[in-house]
């Protein structure tokens, strides 16, 4: 057995997103010397891409020698958008901090164990103080529409600006860091550019570089860009090695080995999840739970839009989404945009098309081109897309879901059919709203081209496949996070969230990781934490030996 001094970190964490972030800063104040795997690039405000066709700098295929911030990830059952880089979607995703709704806290898969809605609260109001959140300053031009189909759907009331981690200062004045005691980087004034989703070259979007993982490297972290995690095996005694590699090299592939008396695993979902499966099929886990790859959310999603027959540069203002209604109790519909010059996302959309019934969608597609080749011939035109649609981000708290699962010659992941309600391919309320928008804008609704040929929607909020459960039978995770059957591995990203929140999850993400490092020992103390295995009990944080958090911070930041 290798001594603790012997390892080359206490804890490793796989993935820099908000998962990994905080936990990097919450060890590190808790005395363990931290390593951070993270499988993209590093990047500031100078080499994020300028506009979405910077295809190198945007996408990630880092085979094809794109090591950007953009993942898009097609499945049978679902597309799946999400981050890359230092940072992880925090470099991509439109700022958006909300906390979920109602039914997130009661579903089945977790809801008996603890009141989560109690104890969560006191994360989530840490983690918008940490993240920044302010609410939306004023009403754009594109939030005018969403006011009238707030109205056309009789639910005026539910119309709201959205809460962001964006600092709202004078446009383009720089400032010291107001979160940090003045320590940090400097905040700038927001422009309202609308760039939000290709990349603040501003400085105003507080992406973890900027706050939990700056504070972690700042108190001893090392981060480890371009380094891919390839395979995770427990040492004799205790401990784990860690294998890897630079992803899509071809040559040069540098295949280093780490070890840790802990790892924590950030890698989102598809990352996690194909990594914990690949370990379970090829027997160095095999204690993992037959629950790994169930009860993957996509956050009931639909992602659809409408475009205007002519550029109208006022729907690119604001910062990426800036408003939300509810047309029921479930549902979460929010206008999204992109900076002008940034049209490649328009690629991916296509002519609307409903699901459902007995007809098959591409049967429908087919019938309608012949109807409208003259819509049909305007949607495959991405000339100043950004300047003329309004993309329509529509979500819901239902229970249902998807499995994930390994290709067994492949090692790609699969999707298929998972319990609860049939994850739905398509959302009849997001194509009434896009409908109407299009009307609104004398212009065409669309949908995207995985949808009308696969019947497959589209998420940027893919969750689960490690689930909470009260036992290895119906989850993987139990809840401190904490992987049944091997002590020292832990999770820490959107497969731990468990339920269908009907918002974006970067908050709740950020609030369970919070929550879930509350309850670490500090180094070298007892565990107040029961054995693995054993009962849930609910405990009280433990106070970190050595806060992070600069001492001209609020007090209310700091892991307490």
């Amino acid at each position: 057995m290798l001594a603790m001094k012997d390892f080359d970190y206490d804890v490793l964490v796989v993935g820099s997103g908000f998962g990994g972030s905080v936990t990097a800063l919450r060890a590190t104040e808790k005395g363990y010397r931290v390593g951070v795997l993270e499988a993209g690039r590093r990047f500031d405000r100078t080499s994020l891409p300028k506009t979405s066709w910077q295809l190198r700098r945007f996408l990630w295929a880092p085979a094809l020698g794109m090591r950007g911030i953009q993942r898009i990830t097609p499945l049978k059952d679902v597309a799946v958008l999400s981050g890359a880089g230092v940072g992880g979607g925090s470099l991509v995703y439109a700022n958006t901090l909300y906390e979920p709704l109602a039914p997130f806290y009661v579903d089945p898969q977790w809801g008996h164990i603890t009141d989560w809605r109690a104890e969560l609260a006191p994360y989530y109001d840490q983690a918008k103080r940490m993240l920044g959140v302010n609410e939306v300053p004023a009403d754009t031009p594109a939030d005018e529409y969403m006011h009238r189909l707030a109205d056309e759907l009789g639910v005026a009331d539910t119309y709201h600006r959205t809460p962001v981690g964006v600092w709202f200062g004078k446009p383009g004045e720089r400032v010291p860091d107001p979160y940090f005691g003045g320590e940090g980087p400097d905040k700038v004034g927001c422009t309202h550019c609308g760039s939000c989703m290709v990349g603040c070259k501003v400085g105003a979007k507080n992406t973890l570089d900027r706050n939990y993982l700056y504070l972690a490297e700042k108190n001893g972290a090392k981060v480890h860009p371009d380094t891919q995690v390839t395979d995770l095996q427990p040492l004799p005694g205790g401990g784990w090695r860690v294998t890897t590699s630079r992803p899509g090299a071809w040559a040069r592939r540098r295949v280093r080995t780490y070890t840790a008396e802990r790892v924590v695993l950030s890698a989102g979902v598809l990352g996690t999840v194909k990594l914990l499966l690949k370990l379970r099929d090829e027997g160095r886990l095999p204690d993992l739970s037959d629950r790994l790859g169930d009860v993957v959310r996509t956050n009931s999603e639909a992602i659809v839009g409408a475009s205007a027959k002519v550029a109208m540069p006022e729907l690119t203002e604001g910062v990426a989404i800036t408003s939300s209604i509810h047309p029921d109790d479930i549902t979460h519909i929010e206008p999204c945009r992109y900076p002008p010059g940034s049209n490649a996302m328009g690629l991916l959309s296509t002519m609307l098309v409903d699901g459902g019934g007995t007809r098959s969608r591409r049967s429908r597609f087919l019938r309608t081109i012949v109807r409208h080749p003259a819509q049909f011939a305007r949607s495959l035109s991405v000339k100043r897309w950004s300047e003329r649609s309004i993309v329509l981000l529509v979500m819901q708290s239902r229970d249902n879901s998807i499995a994930l699962r390994r290709h067994p010659k492949l090692g790609v992941l699969v999707s298929r059919p998972g319990e609860g309600e049939p994850n739905p391919t398509y959302l009849p309320v997001a194509n009434d709203a896009a409908r109407s928008v299009a009307e609104m804008l004398d212009g065409d609704p669309w949908g995207a081209w995985n949808e009308t040929i696969l019947d497959a929607p589209t998420t940027a909020h893919i969750l689960g496949g490690c689930p909470i459960g009260d036992s290895p039978r119906s989850g993987v995770l139990d809840p401190y996070q904490r992987v049944y059957g091997y002590a020292g591995l832990s999770v820490a990203d959107g497969s731990a969230v468990s339920a269908n929140l009907g918002v974006n999850p970067s908050l709740t993400i950020t609030a369970m990781t919070e929550r879930a490092m509350s309850y670490w020992p500090n180094k070298g103390e007892a565990d107040a934490r029961p054995p693995l295995g054993e009962a849930y009990e609910r405990l009280s944080p433990v106070p970190p030996r050595a806060p992070a958090v600069p001492a001209g911070a609020p007090a209310e930041l700091r892991l307490s």
